[in-house]
């Protein structure tokens, strides 16, 4: 209303807005002034961080050399090493221990899985993010997937595999990592 007196700013408030004004004046006109430069030091960061995503996303696939194309023979664990590892398996899975048997092969395949394509394995990642993969081949991802729905079910459903659970997983693991070269285990 045109006759209403306006209220008054109590004293405290007034003092603060003074002494905010007081205190941001000289950051704003810092900014003021240091704009031609910090505009291009802000373009320059968000440059950056689109190219760091870029690389992230795209990075693995723009590393291939010309040519060369992933195969499934890239993804095929050492021959040493994984009949070192089925031994090791077979000697738990002997003394009745299928479930310890089933976890070692899974955490063994995340670590050859890791060791040839660290970009696709990250700390945080799950079994099953590591099985869904598209990069990773329809056989690697496969075996994976067998090996880890056997440890799901023995750590999440509580349930203690048995020795038919184990071969299935043991199954997976040695026809994709030693049937490739004609072995069988």
């Amino acid at each position: 209303m045109p006759g209403s007196p306006r209220p008054e700013t109590p004293d405290w408030l007034a003092d603060f807005l003074r002494w905010l004004e007081r205190t941001l004046s000289p950051v704003g006109e810092g900014l003021v002034t240091s704009w031609p430069v910090l505009k291009w030091v802000l373009l320059a960061m968000g440059i950056a961080v689109a190219v760091y995503t870029a690389w992230r996303v795209f990075g693995p696939d723009l590393a291939l050399r010309p040519g060369r194309t992933r195969s499934e023979g890239e993804w095929q664990p050492n021959q040493e090493a994984a009949l070192a590892l089925l031994e090791e398996a077979d000697r738990l899975a002997g003394d009745g221990r299928y479930d310890e048997a089933t976890h070692l092969l899974l955490q063994r395949s995340v670590a050859q899985i890791a060791q040839a394509r660290p970009d696709l394995v990250e700390t945080s990642s799950t079994a099953r993010e590591i099985a869904a993969q598209p990069s990773l081949p329809a056989a690697a991802r496969s075996a994976f997937s067998t090996i880890a729905e056997q440890v799901e079910r023995s750590l999440f459903a509580l349930r203690r595999l048995s020795a038919e659970d184990w071969q299935v997983a043991r199954a997976a693991y040695a026809e994709f990592a030693l049937a490739q070269n004609g072995l069988r285990a």
